[in-house]
């Protein structure tokens, strides 16, 4: 048999790593839905709605490296934009698979279904173009090259792709012919002028510090990253969004860098260092500690995905991975000056006893294991556990630079299913369950066993710290039954508990990590329990959104 447009697409994507496609079926992509549920090395994840299968493929990006969403034209799609948008801001590769009206009747200007009877049917694909790196209409005689285009600008890129399907050319046989193309090199010269300038900075440095970054793990460089460190001995710290990047149990980790809003020991040794090397780090104002961050370009390094930076000169075309298989090779070890990571210490409270924030986030740092997926939400949930010093190989993964509410749950999802060997811990507020909760019935009838904890402080907790009047209308949420959920949801088998006191915490803890299904968790606390760094932004809060 003939190998079809889409098939060959499918198989392209599976040979790069993608064996799950979340989305939402529709009669425009049926095509495309039945060639993913048809293939025998590939699964259909359907999620609730569009917005969730994004989150959901973000989410399987990040443990993956790649991730893919199936929508429908129109409708479908532009449920899908701010998941898409999302991954775009947090360089993550995806592919966004788009089944669209026969082009017979794109030809005819016909007045379809989910257009907007008005003809144009190129209106969704430009609506787009902001949130992906590259973007085919796909057909049989450009399916095998821009297919190869396409997975080549997302690598390169760290960015969403769009490919359209038409309906009536998605079962077409393959008319040509291509060969994956090879991603870039390092230009030698470059690379060897700025590995030169490195390798002097740090002779002369008496004291120097790496700040590796999300871009490090999107690159697939944590272990090049880890072998400069050792090779070197120089220390390092992470900054929010590239928080577990690294092992944290390192013996040359020295915490987390929020600038001027936390942990004033990281901060006093960063910025007191002879160089800092940032290793793909992004400084955006929730990484920067709302930009309070002091790193001068006369001490910084900067290295990035294609280029590099030393005290303010640019190396261009040079490759993040071939700079450190190179600085590897070539630092000198030395016994560096560095200061103890710490973490969250002891939890207070017992019996009894309310739920405080000093009481809950050290009790959910010491709930953690080694090489667990943690998944945390934007807002105070996540701001309370970024602080917290991970387990060996256990990753953390917030939303930090696009910050859409709702994200966490959906994105639980898909790591779970990404990597079924591993446990999910989610951890997420109520407010932004109340967007995505849908999705846990997804890791029922998929038989994952994640552990959700969902922070029940009656609304947003974070706006009431940043607004004007806490107790306006707009931060009150409907009151609902968390713990009920799991059941309602399909989750047979589920432990659930609601916890209002230290002690039945710490029981719904020891239940939770020995549960042989999924466990949920509801814990109530007070409306203003906030972590430290929330208060911290709350008092940072008009110098932030000056």
């Amino acid at each position: 048999m003939p190998v079809t447009v889409i098939q060959h697409v499918l198989t392209r994507l599976r040979e790069i790593g993608i064996r799950d496609v979340f989305g939402v079926p529709g009669d425009f992509a049926f095509p495309v839905n039945d060639a993913i549920a048809e293939h025998p090395q590939m699964q259909w994840i359907g999620c609730c709605n569009e917005l969730n299968a994004a989150y959901a493929a973000d989410g399987y990006a990040r443990i993956k490296g790649v991730g893919a969403i199936c929508t429908t034209y129109g409708v479908g799609e532009l449920s899908a934009l701010n998941g898409i948008a999302g991954a775009y801001a947090e360089h993550l590769p995806l592919f966004h698979l788009v089944g669209s009206p026969s082009m017979a009747a794109q030809s005819a200007r016909a007045l379809m279904h989910h257009t907007l009877g008005n003809g144009e049917y190129d209106l969704f694909h430009r609506m787009a173009q902001p949130v992906v790196c590259a973007s085919a209409i796909l057909t049989p005689q450009n399916v095998a090259y821009e297919t190869e285009r396409l997975i080549a600008e997302a690598l390169y890129h760290l960015r969403p792709v769009y490919m359209a399907f038409p309906a009536d050319y998605a079962n077409h046989a393959v008319l040509s012919a291509a060969q994956p193309m090879a991603l870039p090199r390092s230009d030698p010269d470059f690379l060897a002028a700025a590995a030169d300038a490195i390798v002097a900075a740090l002779a002369k440095a008496r004291t120097a510090c790496f700040l590796p970054g999300i871009l490090v793990a999107r690159t697939g460089q944590q272990a090049a990253m880890q072998a400069v460190i050792d090779a070197s001995g120089v220390p390092f710290a992470t900054m929010f969004m590239g928080k577990s990047v690294l092992d944290e149990q390192h013996p040359n980790y020295v915490g987390m860098y929020d600038g001027a809003l936390m942990n004033e020991d990281v901060r006093t040794f960063v910025e007191s260092c002879d160089v800092v090397l940032e290793v793909g780090t992004l400084l955006t104002d929730f990484n920067s500690g709302a930009f309070t961050a002091k790193l001068g370009p006369a001490r910084t390094i900067k290295i990035v995905h294609h280029r590099a930076e030393i005290f303010g000169k640019n190396y261009p075309s040079v490759e993040i991975g071939d700079l450190l298989a190179t600085l590897a090779q070539r630092l000198p070890k030395r016994d560096w000056k560095k200061v103890r990571a710490s973490s969250l210490g002891a939890p207070v409270g017992q019996g009894a006893d309310p739920i405080t924030a000093a009481a809950l986030y050290p009790r959910w740092a010491n709930f953690l294991r080694p090489n667990d997926i943690l998944v945390a939400e934007t807002g105070t949930a996540s701001m309370g556990l970024g602080f917290a010093l991970m387990p060996a190989w256990a990753s953390f993964h917030n939303q930090t630079l696009w910050g859409s509410i709702g994200w966490a749950t959906p994105a639980a999802l898909g790591a779970a299913v990404a990597a079924p060997d591993r446990r999910v811990v989610l951890v997420t507020g109520d407010g932004a369950h109340q967007f995505t909760a849908q999705e846990v019935s997804q890791c029922g009838r998929l038989g994952l066993r994640p552990v959700i904890f969902v922070l029940n402080n009656s609304g947003y907790l974070i706006e009431r710290l940043l607004c004007k009047n806490p107790a306006i209308a707009y931060n009150d949420i409907a009151p609902w039954r968390y713990a009920e959920l799991p059941r309602a949801l399909g989750c047979d088998g589920w432990f659930t508990a609601r916890v209002t006191t230290c002690g039945e915490l710490d029981q719904a803890l020891e239940t939770a990590g020995r549960a042989s299904a999924g466990a949920y968790v509801e814990v109530v606390t007070d409306a203003y329990a906030a972590s430290p760094l929330a208060l911290k932004l709350q008092e940072s809060f008009r110098k932030l959104y000056k």
